[in-house]
């Protein structure tokens, strides 16, 4: 083939030669160009004229694929399946004349792994990795792994708007970079900020309006997902002097081809990130940006994988924003307070850090390094996500032994989830072909539909009554003839309609299935989300995962006790993972559903506040079955009450007052004494009852719930642990009374930092040495009381408190109880038990 001698005049066309040149004399480069500069549709046709085999064009997105090969295709004057042509799930245009061919990064993926040689491609260009996609990340990693061994020949350029280049060159072995510097015009910022308590959207249709008011041209506006598309739009309904045209994956081909030309009025194209860096819109002179995008997160705690709504990166706001100066001066409108620009993250976080990794770890096993080891990653698999995702394929039958199964072999072939992929391939043989791909296309789409109850939106769907019925539809006939093959799927069909078959002409609605027959899908693929009520009328459900889940207010599903839950997820704040699509179920379903879930066992645990002993059948974390179990293993039942004490302290043994004084005085003998007196904290009196030979060994022996705990004598526990050495000099060391010149004997307060004795100020005098503990070493601290009991004086000196101290608490005692003796010297008045009432008046 040969570059048209028209093509257009395009700031790539700068450096062609360059690149090239480049690739024959490295056989890598990295081009990094902003959006506009016809890096994507100029650069494989140079590449294509080079000769040197065919060129693949890896683009993140189907949309930008199609795209991509019609303009090229236009350039060349030729329709898209001749020189030019793309490839993408569910549709192709090649033809045996194709030299350049757009496809998909996950869809190259499967391919690279049936043909690790790429057998007649010459180049590889991965386009726009500054995104960094998982497939696009493991594409380039695998890539780089093939040239290594069989294709040292194939050649890779990598492309992209804005990136990090010296950790992608650093990947690529060092290999050169090549920039290309955009033409662009100024674009002037202006920050929107929503109004308290206003929604992305309405803030984005505000900001719609200024921008049409502002200029001309056509306004771009980014939002985070379709649903914020749809109300967008809603709230621009009936604008008399501009058309509302969104763009997003899930339109169908035209209606994404039409978002992409200009139109006889002035247009706001509502668009989600494919149109950030991958597309070209024409005619846009304004730019809206929420500042916000959807991306894939997975929370391993809870089992919930899906999209959830970030703030944008700042080399993602600043593409926005550059897409209003493509061809005169813009504007561009930011839903976000000016100040909060400066805390955007740099770029992009890599989904491969935080995304589902069940189906990376397919694609690893399948390419024969199940861990990823020795191949080169921008960005390496946490190493937590990647053993989750080999336990699920182990548990779907797709790796055995850190293998890929045949099994696992033909998943990989689906190019689905591979839990897509097994309830597609198990559920065509249990309920047919049609009905599993019916419920696995909505599934693998979820904005498919807008109620909670499965059967309901896929009638919905079935009578084109639900946006993108047309584009299920397709998607449906697709996954039946992938399912076809399967054996027994021809017999489940009939079962299924009951000998009528489904959808026998092109378009038809196929038969419902049997009641069931859609939730038996959904367990297939998600086992571990099948949910048992928590009990009769509520809105909560228990997933076998683990999971608590609550159906949304005036769900149709609110009286099942069984569901299959489809699509779930937890918004930030709330306290329960929320139910967004289910199908209803029940126990019978769940077991032929998920055998390896289900586990009979006896339970020996401390539960709700009690030793509970039960004889359990589980399907993961439901309950299914539960009696009680007789006569439990001894050391279970001691593990479990050790653990009660652990969740609720030694408060649920037996503490008289006399067993408190006896741990507050052990406490103090440790404290000041040391060895051999023992520790008695909670912490060192809890880890001894974990001690088969501790301190609890005998009475825990004989205990088997929460009651034998509250009937253990503690104080004489304690004794035991001192032994009866120690304990026949307790007394001695730290006495629980102490005897005063009134003949009184006292009893001291221990729980302190230091021993506490109350006494009436009469019952001391004549008493001039502080009384000490633990053999002398530690004084005694005297609460000096009044008559009433009340404490007049504190002291741990006697013999100061009544040369300078007694004078003033006498001076005020005398006043406040002039008819009891306050002798005026203190050490030769007899101590009295009780106060001598003065004889004056």
């Amino acid at each position: 083939m040969r570059l048209p001698a028209d093509l257009p005049d395009l700031p790539v066309r700068a450096v062609l030669d360059d690149v090239t040149q480049t690739l024959d004399a490295h056989g890598a480069a990295v081009l990094v160009a902003p959006p506009g500069t016809g890096k994507t549709t100029v650069v494989p046709l140079a590449l294509g004229a080079a000769g040197a085999g065919r060129v693949l064009v890896a683009e993140p997105r189907r949309v930008a694929a199609r795209a991509a090969a019609a303009r090229m295709a236009a350039l060349l004057g030729e329709q898209v399946g001749d020189t030019v042509g793309y490839s993408v799930r569910g549709d192709s245009r090649v033809s045996a004349r194709t030299r350049i061919e757009v496809v998909t990064s996950g869809l190259l993926l499967r391919r690279l792994a049936r043909d690790p040689e790429l057998a007649g491609v010459g180049t590889v260009l991965l386009d726009e990795v500054h995104e960094r996609h998982l497939d696009a990340d493991l594409l380039l990693t695998l890539l780089l792994d093939a040239r290594e061994g069989l294709r040292p020949d194939l050649r890779l350029l990598a492309t992209s708007a804005t990136v990090a280049a010296d950790r992608l060159t650093a990947v690529l072995g060092g290999v050169p970079v090549l920039s290309v510097a955009a033409r662009t015009f100024p674009v002037a910022v202006h920050h929107v900020p929503p109004a308290r308590g206003e929604r992305p959207e309405a803030s984005v249709a505000r900001a719609v309006r200024t921008a049409l008011a502002d200029g001309d041209g056509d306004v771009l506006a980014f939002l985070p997902g379709v649903a914020e598309i749809r109300r967008t739009a809603d709230a621009l309904a009936g604008l008399a002097d501009a058309d509302v045209v969104p763009l997003h994956g899930r339109l169908p081909a035209a209606e994404q081809d039409a978002a992409l030309v200009a139109g006889p009025r002035r247009r706001v194209v509502l668009a989600t990130s494919i149109a950030e860096s991958s597309l070209t819109v024409p005619g846009v002179r304004a730019v809206v940006d929420a500042g916000l995008a959807r991306v894939p997160r997975v929370d391993h705690r809870r089992g919930l994988a899906g999209l959830v709504t970030v703030r944008v990166s700042a080399a993602v706001a600043e593409q926005r924003a550059g897409r209003a100066g493509r061809q005169a001066p813009g504007r561009a409108y930011r839903c976000w307070p000016e100040a909060e620009t400066a805390a955007l993250p740099r770029y992009p976080e890599p989904e491969i850090r935080t995304a589902d990794l069940t189906r990376l770890a397919l694609d690893l096993a399948c390419w024969g390094t199940p861990d990823g080891g020795g191949l080169r990653w921008w960005d390496a698999p946490p190493e937590g996500p990647l053993r989750a995702g080999q336990e699920v394929l182990r548990a779907l039958g797709a790796l055995a032994a850190d293998r890929v199964t045949e099994r696992g072999q033909r998943m990989a072939d689906l190019g689905l989830h591979p839990r897509l992929a097994r309830a597609l391939l198990d559920g065509a043989a249990l309920v047919g072909a049609r009905t599993a791909a019916e419920v696995v296309a909505v599934l693998d789409d979820d904005t498919l539909t807008a109620g909670t109850e499965l059967g309901a939106e896929l009638g919905r769907l079935r009578s084109g009554a639900a946006p993108g019925s047309g584009r299920w539809r397709r998607e449906v006939r697709r996954l039946t003839r992938l399912a076809g093959a399967v054996p027994g799927a021809a017999d489940a069909e009939v079962r299924a309609t009951g000998g009528r078959a489904a959808g026998g002409r092109p378009g038809a609605a196929a038969e419902p299935a049997a009641a069931g027959d859609a939730a038996l899908v959904v367990a297939l693929a998600h086992p571990e989300r099948l949910a048992r009520r928590r009990g009769p009328g509520s809105p909560l459900y228990l997933m076998a995962g683990g999971t608590a889940v609550e159906l949304p207010a005036g769900s149709p599903l609110a009286e099942q006790e069984w569901l299959a839950v489809a699509i779930a997820d937890r918004r930030p704040g709330d306290a329960h993972a929320r139910v967004r699509l289910a199908a209803p179920a029940d126990r019978e379903l769940a077991e032929r559903a998920a055998p390896t879930l289900l586990a009979d066992g006896e339970e020996v645990a401390w539960r709700s506040g009690d030793l509970r002993a039960r004889r359990v059948r589980r399907l993961g974390a439901i309950v299914l079955e539960e009696r009680p179990l007789a006569d439990p293993d001894p050391e279970r039942v001691r593990a479990a009450l050790v653990a009660g004490l652990r969740a609720a302290g030694t408060g649920l043994l037996h503490w008289t007052t006399a067993a408190r004084s006896l741990r507050d005085r052990l406490a103090v003998l440790h404290r000041v004494i040391g060895e051999p007196w023992p520790a008695v904290d909670e912490e060192s009196l809890l880890a001894g009852a974990e001690d088969p030979a501790g301190w609890l060994a005998g009475p825990l022996a004989t205990a088997r719930s929460r009651a034998d705990l509250g009937r253990i004598d503690a104080g004489a526990a304690l004794r035991a642990l001192t032994g009866w050495q120690l304990a026949s000099t307790v007394d001695e060391l730290a006495p629980e009374r102490i005897e005063v010149p009134s003949g009184s004997h006292i009893a001291l307060d221990y729980s302190g930092d230091r021993p506490v004795l109350p006494v009436r100020v009469q019952e001391v005098f004549g008493w001039t040495r502080t009384p000490t503990v633990a053999g002398g070493r530690l004084p005694v601290v005297l609460h000096l009381l009044s008559p009433a009991g009340r404490p007049a004086a504190v002291t741990g000196d006697l013999e100061s408190f009544w040369s300078t101290g007694y004078p003033q608490v006498r001076a005020e005692l005398r006043g406040r109880y002039p008819k009891h003796d306050w002798p005026a010297d203190p050490l030769t008045a007899a101590p009295a038990r009780r106060p001598s009432r003065s004889r004056r008046g």
